[in-house]
């Protein structure tokens, strides 16, 4: 799949699909601070989410998030108001089926 911003094509060439959710998480940036936090889509190996606070590539990340508990992942790209993050560990499939049916739930 490829996709166009402005000038910029961007190919998307995740072999993983995303689960798309509507999701307010507790979520702490590099400095501990509580960030305004709404996950847009999530895998067992990631998250793309839309938050006010600006990151950098390579910023760390704490989500709680029901049934995994907290997460740690690292900011792989920042983009107007967007963001995508990657686990570190993954989720996983047996938790992260537990935490999807909880979180289409509040959708």
């Amino acid at each position: 799949m490829s996709f166009s911003i402005g000038n910029l094509a961007i190919a998307d060439d995740r072999q993983e699909m995303r689960d798309d959710v509507h999701y307010r998480a507790r979520a702490y940036g590099p400095d501990a601070r509580q960030l305004t936090f709404l996950i847009v889509n999530i895998s067992p190996h990631g998250l793309m989410a839309r938050c006010d606070t600006p990151f950098e590539t390579g910023d760390r990340l704490r989500i709680v998030l029901p049934v995994a508990g907290p997460v740690s992942g690292e900011i792989r790209w920042s983009l107007g108001g967007r963001l995508g993050c990657q686990f570190d560990p993954a989720i996983d499939l047996a938790t992260y089926y537990e935490l999807i049916a909880v979180l289409v739930k509040g959708k």
